[in-house]
């Protein structure tokens, strides 16, 4: 078995120390906050400390939410919400600036069972070691109102955002010319008009129409209307 060196436990202690520390501070008015307090390890992005609000929304205890290690995130998040934020994370404390916040949205539940619930939240750096080094991450998390007509289009957003993202792929595939057509087919612009527009022969513009088609894999002009949406074509 491999000994701690003298020196470096004291460093390990005297580190623990500060920490425990100022999450104690923390604690004195984290209830005064409008929503969830979370310390994250960066390392792992796993839980060092919630707030009572949160750990009774989840319906767990702190001890459970550290134990459960980075199952934390599969258990209680959107995971196609956290392939686009999770990253973002990563890059904020790598760059590893006061002055920087993080602000995302993630869905919510508490298991299986239940539905998912918008959270907005916002993420700092709270401590670093004696290098400079972040090594606990802050994050503060409200509900959003389901009520508020914000939250239709922050899932409007939303969609739209993960629409593109699984979909950059197909678009890429597209030609110059094609996606100046893409454009205007979900306009509604039809093979004579488009082949005017751009001086093109209407069996030219059919070809176009049928292998943006292809290349997309879509069928209706309500699909062909959400590329052209979410990749800024109209």
């Amino acid at each position: 078995m491999k000994k701690t060196l003298p020196g470096l436990k004291s460093k390990q202690s005297t580190l623990q120390k500060k920490i425990t520390e100022k999450i104690a501070d923390l604690q004195l008015v984290e209830d005064y906050f409008p929503g969830v307090v979370i310390i994250l390890n960066v390392k792992d992005l796993t839980v060092v400390h919630m707030s009572k609000w949160g750990q009774n929304f989840l319906g767990v205890t702190l001890r459970e939410l550290q134990e459960m290690g980075t199952k934390y995130h599969t258990r209680f998040f959107n995971p196609e919400d956290s392939k686009d934020y999770v990253p973002k994370m990563l890059n904020m404390l790598e760059r590893n600036s006061d002055e920087e916040i993080l602000s995302f949205f993630q869905q919510v539940r508490k298991s299986s069972q239940h539905d998912w619930s918008w959270f907005l939240g916002c993420m700092k750096i709270f401590f670093r070691d004696e290098t400079g080094k972040p090594l606990l991450a802050l994050t503060i998390v409200i509900p959003v109102d389901v009520t508020h007509n914000i939250t239709t289009k922050v899932q409007q957003l939303l969609d739209e955002n993960n629409f593109l993202r699984n979909n950059h792929h197909l678009f890429d595939l597209l030609t110059k010319r094609e996606k100046e057509i893409l454009s205007m087919m979900a306009q509604g612009d039809s093979s004579s008009t488009i082949s005017k527009k751009i001086y093109i022969s209407e069996k030219t513009a059919r070809t176009h129409r049928r292998n943006i088609n292809r290349k997309l894999n879509v069928e209706s002009r309500y699909d062909i209307t959400r590329f052209a949406q979410a990749f800024d074509l109209i």
